[in-house]
């Protein structure tokens, strides 16, 4: 591997620019940041995900390909023009997202965030998620992005939902269904 970083702080960035990894510069309110950025705040919320102890063990090797996966992603936004993510890894999502979705319940009712801890977890990840797809868009309004960056992300937040589900039920039995209030008269 090539260079590894043994200072941490460089003092480049005090300007409100930061380097991406073709070694130009842009302000670090750039949507290519705030894309990889919200990525990285993706990877890391899988990562409190991961953290909670009991996960099945499909849900946490999923899981964790997916933040390899994300830290990928995160690079081929950081490096324009740089391609990692594929149309397979897309397809890969999907197969996931079927495996997990064939068991469960079919829904019937809006589904509130919770469930218990890793579930909860896994909701605040589909959130985020949703989020970086919707900052890589803003991206790719203003600079190519490969369209498997946002089928890629687009999945991911999908997954997550069946995945915070699945958790739902190992943690609790049940989900935290929404409930509608009445129409007041």
């Amino acid at each position: 591997m090539g260079n590894r970083l043994s200072k941490i702080y460089t003092r480049t960035g005090d300007d409100g620019t930061t380097g991406l990894g073709d070694g130009s510069r842009v302000q670090k309110t750039h949507a290519r940041i705030e894309a990889y950025g919200t990525v990285d705040e993706a990877n890391s919320a899988i990562g409190v995900v991961l953290a909670v102890a009991g996960l099945p063990a499909e849900v946490a090797t999923c899981l964790t390909d997916i933040q390899h996966e994300l830290f990928d992603l995160g690079g081929e936004l950081a490096v324009p023009g740089h391609h990692v993510i594929s149309a397979d890894q897309v397809a890969k999502l999907e197969r996931q997202l079927d495996g997990f979705n064939i068991n469960l319940p079919a829904l019937k009712e809006f589904i509130l965030p919770g469930g218990g801890p890793a579930a909860a977890a896994c909701h605040l990840a589909r959130a985020i998620s949703r989020r970086a797809e919707r900052r890589t868009w803003t991206l790719a309004q203003l600079e190519p992005v490969a369209p498997a960056v946002l089928q890629y992300l687009n999945r991911l937040s999908d997954l997550l939902f069946v995945v915070a589900r699945v958790l739902a039920g190992h943690e609790r039995g049940e989900e935290v269904l929404w409930r509608r209030r009445p129409e007041s008269g």
